[in-house]
Order: structure tokens, then sequence, then C-alpha cells
């Protein structure tokens, strides 16, 4: 179910990964990082990963909501 949510690296920020974001994350799940940085990235996109750290990024956009 798309709910629109897009996640931006305050996200990122907000859940503490942003420092290494791009190498822990966006690199391993072949991510686009300069994309993700102009335009956030679709939530359901993350969670596809099935990564756990998706997850709590995607936590933590809602909350903002």
């Amino acid at each position: 179910m798309s709910d629109g949510l897009r996640v931006t690296i305050a996200d990122f920020r907000a859940a503490g990964i942003c420092p290494r974001a791009r190498d822990l994350f966006f690199v391993p799940h072949g991510l686009d990082w300069r994309a993700f940085v102009r335009e956030g990235i679709p939530a359901e996109e993350l969670l596809a990963t099935g990564d756990a750290r998706a997850a709590q990024v995607v936590e933590v956009a809602r909350g903002r909501q």
C-alpha cells in the first residue's frame, strides 16, 4: 500500500544513520545516493530492501507527518 511518503536526508539524520548512510545503506542496496539527496526516496523502495535500518528510518519519517 502506497502512502506516498518520501524519506529525506533529514530522516536519516534524525535516525542517527546519516554520516554513513551512503556506504552502509545506499551502495550495498544499489540505490542512487545523489538522486536521494536531491529528491528523497519513496518509503516503499527503502522497505523493499528488507534492511532493518530502512524500517527504522521510515518510522522516523512517518513520525514527522
